[in-house]
């Protein structure tokens, strides 16, 4: 794992326990070597997280569609800022580029990002570790929801186990660095040969 994609906010008007969970997100991967891939932003958890990594002395890689690439919205101190075209692109290029995916707390941005990386996992399309940092519990209803939805028969025990959920950065780390993809993901992966892109 070299490469770590993290999802987050850009709001400002949040509580300070956030900023300092971010912050210590940065510090903890610049601390295992690992390079934060992020959505480029300098407001929010998405500043802190990047200033927290700079400051340690990490390398830290921005990806922003062009339209967000103004002086209030862009982080201009990062090791490399790479300018796309749109969403879809940013998303693309985050998979591909990541080697494991982090949700630091966010709202429908941070939400949809974790979603179709755990949607595509689950359809096969690729094998690395996704988890979420459950500040102060912020990820509880959403993860309630999740069990409702297995209780219910619309999630599978396997892809349940696609979220590794920890409260604090070294411990999600530590359940990334360790993670094996569960048995059974085979089911909506083809059978003719061709399955998960692997990282």
């Amino acid at each position: 794992m070299k490469h770590l994609v993290v999802y987050c906010g850009s709001s400002d008007a949040i509580p300070p326990v956030y900023v300092e969970a971010a912050r210590a997100m940065g510090r903890a991967l610049v601390a295992r070597g690992l390079t934060l891939v992020f959505g480029g932003g300098r407001t929010g958890l998405m500043g802190a997280v990047a200033d927290a990594a700079l400051q340690a002395g990490g390398q830290v890689i921005g990806i922003m569609p062009r339209q967000f690439n103004t002086p209030v919205l862009a982080h201009v101190g990062l090791s490399q800022m790479i300018l796309v075209d749109s969403m879809h692109q940013r998303k693309a290029l985050m998979a591909e580029m990541g080697d494991a995916f982090v949700a630091l707390p966010g709202g429908f941005g941070t939400l949809e990002e974790l979603f179709e990386i755990l949607t595509w996992a689950q359809i096969g399309m690729h094998r690395k570790p996704i988890g979420v940092l459950n500040v102060e519990g912020y990820y509880d209803p959403l993860l309630a929801m999740i069990e409702h939805a297995r209780h219910q028969g619309f999630i599978y025990a396997e892809h349940r186990a696609l979220i590794v959920c920890e409260s604090t950065p070294m411990a999600l780390l530590d359940g990334l660095a360790a993670y094996a993809p569960p048995e059974g993901l085979e089911r909506w992966v083809e059978r003719d040969g061709h399955g998960a892109i692997d990282a």
